[in-house]
């Protein structure tokens, strides 16, 4: 059973989790837990079951090769590139071995975003805006798995989680720092160029296969810097990019109000990210729409997989139905649990989901974009060892999320697996916040 790794943030959020759950057998996960509110649009991820009985691993109990230490990025003062408080960011880095010596897997942590000076200024207390709340060591499952049996196509390369501390997705800009003597900095892109050159050094520019990979945040973050971290490698090397819960579209709430647009045109301007995103788009929009993936997906030259769920949990809370839109709380329920929902609640879930496959719908016919778009209540799939790979996880056609991204990046298939709507398929793991 995975470790969770994150501590629970719980100032402002719309949810709580606890440690250990009775639930039901079936159907036990594991994924990320929003702890939301629009304003702040923190995200702290935790395991949680949903069907048998969780305890926290004894670390004292684990063996001492499955914790993998933090590493201090090493010209952070030297290049000024730190977290909103000016703590020095960082990551954590397990070698690769045999046939995968020369491969690397970089996975970008999640943790939503900030558009505010308060909010920014309250991530400051948390790992979210500083490494002085981060741990120390980490255990590595799922996608970053050693583990052959969890992880049968990567577990042997190198592999790095990438920590995140700036509230951008890795693209905040200096320039837009406050002057009035606010200890706040915005310095995201120079973290992701930082930490670039540390790597590349350390034996990334010898690799000869790399996929950039992340979580929700994570994921957004790895479609803007997908291109650029292609151009940092060879040319012979066979580059990807693998977005989990990172396609966030720019769609209206219940009421009709363009909350999830508003909020990100917060974020862009307040963290100055215009000279970060995809230089096409902003040449042509308002550059917060290019925080968008629909808007710059199509001019991506380096392939790309989406591991997307169709109905999920954390848009549905912040992006269709954010509190404002739901002012006497008729959505409450049916945001704790799908099973909740009434008729006309899925029925407005099923419209987001045609939503987003009509948006992904012209990329269907490119063989180099891969998806992985399942019908679960979830969010965040590739980083847990029960959602990525394990005999009870969700599947489409038979397949895991593993196999799929694996069948993806090697060759073996053109994957465009698309679910059927929700509740048909009985592999999936929904979260269930009704006794949080």
């Amino acid at each position: 059973m995975p470790n969770n790794q994150h501590r629970l943030f719980r100032g402002g959020g719309a949810f709580s989790l606890r440690w250990c759950r009775r639930l039901s057998r079936r159907d036990w996960i594991i994924s990320a837990a929003a702890v939301a509110t629009l304003g702040v649009l923190y995200l702290s991820i935790s395991p949680i079951s949903v069907s048998r009985a969780f305890t926290k691993p004894n670390k004292n109990s684990t063996p001492a090769s499955d914790w993998v230490p933090f590493t201090p990025l090493s010209k952070s003062t030297e290049n000024s590139a730190v977290c909103l408080d000016g703590s020095v960011p960082g990551y954590h880095r397990e070698r690769g071995f045999g046939s995968g010596s020369d491969s690397w897997l970089l996975h970008v942590e999640g943790g939503g975003w900030c558009s505010t000076l308060s909010s920014c200024l309250a991530r400051m207390s948390t790992k979210l805006g500083s490494s002085n709340y981060m741990e120390r060591q980490v255990q590595f499952s799922g996608i970053l798995s050693h583990d052959p049996l969890q992880n049968p196509d990567f577990f042997n390369w190198n592999k790095v989680k990438i920590r995140y501390c700036d509230g951008a997705s890795f693209s905040g800009n200096p320039e837009s720092e406050f002057k009035n003597g606010t200890k706040l900095f915005f310095r995201g892109q120079v973290i992701w160029n930082t930490l670039m050159d540390e790597l590349l050094s350390s034996g990334m520019a010898k690799a000869k296969q790399a996929l950039l990979t992340g979580c929700s945040a994570g994921g957004l973050a790895t479609l803007v810097h997908c291109d650029d971290f292609r151009e940092l490698l060879s040319k012979d090397a066979d580059v990807k990019c693998l977005a989990d819960a990172g396609f966030f579209p720019n769609e209206k709430d219940i009421s009709g109000n363009s909350t999830i647009e508003s909020f990100y045109r917060d974020v862009v301007h307040l963290q100055g990210l215009a000279k970060s995103l995809n230089h096409d788009c902003v040449a042509g929009s308002e550059p917060h729409k290019c925080f968008f993936p629909q808007e710059f997906l199509r001019s991506l030259k380096t392939p790309i997989f989406l591991v997307q769920p169709a109905y999920d949990f954390w848009q549905a809370t912040n992006i269709l139905v954010p509190a404002a839109a739901d002012p006497h709380g008729r959505w409450f329920r049916c945001k704790l649990n799908i099973f909740n929902c009434d008729p006309s609640q899925i029925d407005v879930l099923h419209g987001h989901r045609n939503s987003l496959l009509k948006m992904l719908s012209e990329y269907q016919q490119i063989p180099e974009v891969g998806m992985f778009v399942n019908s679960c209540f979830v969010h965040c799939q590739t980083w847990m060892t029960d959602t990525w790979h394990s005999p009870t996880s969700p599947r489409i056609n038979n397949r895991t999320i593993a196999e799929s991204v694996g069948d993806w990046y090697f060759k073996r298939d053109s994957v465009k697996r698309i679910d059927c709507p929700f509740p048909c398929n009985p592999t999936c793991y929904h979260m269930d916040f009704t006794h949080s």
